[in-house]
């Protein structure tokens, strides 16, 4: 494969006997394993600096045991970081001003009242396709 893309980030698992554990480095060191030589590996999965609920010491300070000189003997070419949102500002926001898209539909966007806003949490923790609004003072029409 020419190129590869971790949209995981810092939150991945294991594979086969190891699915149920945290191993934030899986992807990226997958990733190397599998590109061709020459090739890129593209990075807008989050990482972060301090992970407190890390599974291991070095991962509570956002330290990953990758497997960079494998990545470097491979001369492969790292693109990170998140994405450059100021770029597209101006134009996302003339696109919704003039209706050419529907940004609540398109991401799913759910208002919900207040007091529900922990299983809107749970929900969202457990992988929901969903975007919750909380709906304080009922304005939005939140379902119950």
């Amino acid at each position: 494969m020419d190129c590869g893309v971790d949209a995981v980030g810092f939150e991945a698992r294991g594979h086969g006997k190891e699915a149920a554990t945290e191993r934030p480095a899986t992807v990226l060191n997958t990733l190397m394993d599998v590109v061709r030589a020459g090739g890129a590996i593209g990075i807008p999965g989050l990482y972060v600096t301090g992970d407190p609920g890390a599974a291991d010491p070095a991962a509570r300070e956002g330290s990953l045991s990758l497997r960079f000189g494998l990545g470097w003997s491979k001369s492969l070419a790292f693109f990170t970081g998140q994405c450059p949102v100021m770029r597209y500002n101006r134009q996302l926001m003339m696109a919704i001003l003039q209706d050419r898209v529907s940004i609540a539909r398109n991401v799913n966007a759910t208002p919900i009242p207040l007091e529900e806003a922990p299983r809107g949490y749970q929900e969202f923790d457990r992988g929901a396709a969903k975007k919750y609004v909380l709906d304080a003072n009922g304005v939005l029409g939140a379902k119950r």
